[in-house]
């Protein structure tokens, strides 16, 4: 599952070391040197170029744009040092050669401010720019078209897919290259357990990438923080996105959150769609096992919410209609307990 882009770099890379060469070459004949010598002078220019293009294999557009604004910030700031009168003062005209350390010192200046315009707007997150430009905060406020980042839990919980088709969910899918691993890693354990875990989250995957009404792209790179624990590469590459963390593990949920980063929980998600029974309700159950004590039988709302019915022992296996009489908040959601309706 190598990205589409990879092929497309290859071919500009094609063009452009022709164009080089040719250049080169056009550029010798005009000078009256032999042609292979600007071929050569082309290819090694274009051998640069390539060097520094496998230097910045992990700067991305949204780095390059921080860095230019941070280039233009600096420049900005160092043209005002410049022109605040500082370098018109009667001692810098009165040294012996004066205008050319003015110039040398202007040179410095621009150079490091220029830096460190730069490498502060690297070192930056998206919304510290609102402070300069208060739309950027405005549009990281608004998550539509944010990406959806999936992790392994999620992946193999396979209802994915289910909630996509319902529209709640809209956005495009993006499984890093390390999530692909892991699930490799599970399919390959000796552990039948795991190794099923690992095939059903790979034929998930599969299958969202098949279907034709799901954005579904697989993220070569890792994140600007490097190798690590996965779910500390998931968070960090959710930062270096702009994207939302889709998961069902709660503690990846904490973390992220931590992080400022918009977590989806489908647990969460779960338990807010249960329905909220109020002592007194009447609702109709399949009595399907015994409770824990002896009068009593366990049934099952469609969501699986468990209700307790007391003095229904000798029910199990029919469908009644109960009364709930009360509610207990638990870890996994509520637990109801009811009678039998007279």
């Amino acid at each position: 599952m190598s990205p589409p882009s990879t092929w497309s770099i290859r071919v500009v890379r094609a063009i452009y070391f022709a164009l080089t060469v040719f250049t080169g070459i056009i550029i010798a004949h005009g000078l009256q040197y032999p042609a292979w010598t600007g071929a050569l002078i082309g290819a090694g220019f274009m051998g640069i170029l390539l060097t520094l293009d496998r230097l910045f294999v992990r700067f991305t557009m949204r780095d390059f744009s921080h860095a230019t604004f941070g280039l233009l910030i600096g420049l900005f700031c160092a043209w005002l040092v410049t022109r605040v009168g500082i370098f018109q003062l009667t001692w810098f005209k009165s040294i012996e050669e004066g205008d050319s350390i003015l110039n040398i010192i202007e040179i410095i200046v621009y150079a490091a401010l220029s830096f460190f315009g730069i490498t502060f707007a690297l070192r930056s997150e998206r919304d510290q720019f609102a402070v300069v430009i208060p739309y950027v905060r405005f549009r990281r406020d608004s998550s539509e078209g944010e990406p959806l980042l999936l992790d392994s839990n999620i992946i193999i919980d396979g209802r994915v897919q289910t909630i996509m088709a319902t529209g709640f969910l809209s956005s495009a899918l993006v499984v890093p290259r390390f999530v692909l691993d892991e699930l490799q890693r599970l399919a390959d354990s000796r552990d039948p357990i795991k190794a099923d875990r690992g095939k059903r989250g790979l034929e998930e995957v599969r299958l969202l990438r098949e279907n034709r009404h799901i954005e579904l792209t697989v993220h070569e790179e890792l994140p600007r923080a490097g190798e690590g624990e996965v779910d500390t590469m998931l968070v960090s590459l959710a930062r270096d996105l702009n994207a939302r963390l889709l998961t069902n593990d709660e503690n990846l949920a904490k973390v992220a959150r931590l992080r400022n980063i918009t977590v989806l929980s489908l647990n969460e998600l779960t338990l807010a769609l249960q329905p909220r029974l109020a002592p007194g309700d009447r609702t109709t159950i399949q009595l399907a096992k015994p409770g824990k004590d002896k009068h009593q039988a366990v049934g099952y709302l469609p969501d699986g919410t468990m209700i307790v019915v007391n003095h229904a022992a000798d029910r199990i296996g029919q469908t009644l209609t109960v009364i709930i009489s009360s509610a207990l908040p638990t870890a996994a959601g509520r637990l109801y307990f009811a009678e039998l309706a007279a």
